[in-house]
């Protein structure tokens, strides 16, 4: 179970003290506590606590830090986080990405590296709030997109509804964000205005509504500037770091897969691995 409270049982006697309480129970690895008894903790301070302490018995365990008795997982100071570093680089081993890999990875994300491009758009915003109905939401974005799409829009019709329905301060200005690039935009959003290389976004409207984490969007394109796309050559650095850092990720994270598997976790639940890290 994820909770690392649970409910003790009552003796039954309205005059007991312990009527109708709860007690903390900790969350273990291996016996040792991830906290004190009747400490309530929120479940990432809890994860962190248990990834924690996963590494620290495992150093133990080498011989890379010392052998204590601790009935409560102790915090890391400086010392025993380098040490934990240094065995973790020992033992976390990741492949370095090919140059065939990189050339293949620069083939594939080419729109990510060009350099210079903008677009100049305006938007709506239908923003999605706490307790908004986002069934009514979505279809009064949709009619607005519909009344923008047909061939008879009057002329400033998309500044009109900006101006009346749009949840960005943008309205005030017929909705028009000027030229942005994509750095400028959230990740959703630059996505679809830069990134996509199925469906390449022309001008006008965009016929569907955008989905980002502020809400939903109908987007005018009214201007482009390509950009150019550097040489594979030009790039080569910053694609392989990149590599090299997603491989060490995807080790690490098959790592601590394996110290799930191999402990005796109580009280949380975390990933576990049945199979040895990969070599």
């Amino acid at each position: 179970m994820n909770m690392n409270a649970s409910a003790s049982q009552s003796c039954g006697s309205a005059h007991c003290a312990c009527s109708g309480q709860l007690q903390i129970v900790p969350a273990s690895i291996n016996g040792v506590a991830l906290h004190e008894p009747g400490q309530a903790l929120d479940a990432d301070t809890l994860r962190e606590r248990a990834w924690a302490e996963l590494l620290r018995q495992r150093a133990v365990h080498l011989g890379r830090l010392p052998r204590v008795n601790v009935l409560v997982a102790p915090e890391l100071g400086a010392a025993e986080q380098q040490a934990i570093e240094a065995m973790t680089d020992d033992e976390v081993r990741a492949p370095e990405p090919t140059d065939e890999e990189c050339r293949r990875y620069y083939e594939a994300n080419k729109p990510h590296f060009i350099v210079g491009q903008a677009l100049h758009v305006r938007h709506i915003l239908f923003a999605v709030t706490p307790g908004v109905n986002v069934h009514a939401l979505t279809q009064r974005a949709e009619a607005a997109l519909l009344d923008l799409i047909r061939k008879d829009v009057p002329a400033g019709r998309f500044e009109q509804l900006a101006a009346q329905l749009s949840n960005c301060p943008s309205s005030a200005q017929g909705g028009d964000l000027g030229w942005v690039s994509p750095e400028d935009c959230a990740p959703e959003l630059a996505n679809e205005l830069f990134y996509q290389t199925d469906s390449r976004w022309g001008m006008g409207v965009h016929p569907r509504l955008v989905h980002t984490r502020f809400g939903l969007h109908i987007i005018e394109v009214l201007g482009r500037r390509k950009g150019t796309l550097p040489a594979y050559e030009e790039v080569a650095t910053g694609i392989r770091q990149r590599l090299q850092h997603q491989s060490r990720a995807t080790a690490l994270r098959q790592y601590m897969r394996l110290l799930v598997g191999q402990a005796r976790v109580e009280g949380i639940e975390l990933e576990g691995a049945d199979s040895p890290l990969v070599q």
